[in-house]
């Protein structure tokens, strides 16, 4: 049984081909990919985002693709426990996976660790939403 495990990370800005690339080395190695592009995971958000098309989506399973919605209170803390997880999950069945995507934070998070996060008060959080819906974006650009 082989014990080393591998996490091969491709990065790099939107559309220079790290889908292309992530799709032909997981292929070769019969394994998953693992999405950190921060803006991937929200299902609202697939214009200008660069996501990998339904077709790829099938030839290759991927994980924290269009997983989120742009609703749901989520932050680098919440996806580095989430990602270790389904990382060591998968890691028990595969020696070698793919993680992909052009957010440094992200990807460094589940390289080097990240240190924990504060939960910001719903209370604030609505405040400022309703400061936003009330007031527009100006409103907090002073």
């Amino acid at each position: 049984m082989r014990k080393n495990k591998n996490l091969i990370y491709i990065a790099g800005p939107t559309g220079v081909g790290k889908t292309d690339l992530s799709l032909e080395i997981a292929k070769k190695f019969n394994t998953d990919i693992v999405s950190c592009d921060s803006r991937q995971f929200y299902k609202e958000l697939k214009i200008g985002t660069s996501p990998p098309s339904n077709s790829q989506l099938k030839e290759v399973k991927h994980h924290f693709i269009h997983n989120k919605s742009i609703h749901d209170l989520y932050n680098v803390g919440k996806y580095e426990k989430e990602a270790i997880t389904v990382i060591n999950d998968l890691f028990k069945e595969k020696d070698n996976l793919i993680l992909v995507g052009g957010s440094g934070l992200y990807a460094d998070s589940i390289m080097f660790g990240i240190d924990d996060f504060p939960d910001v008060p719903l209370n604030m959080r609505n405040n400022i939403i309703a400061d936003f819906k009330s007031g527009g974006i100006e409103s907090h650009s002073k």
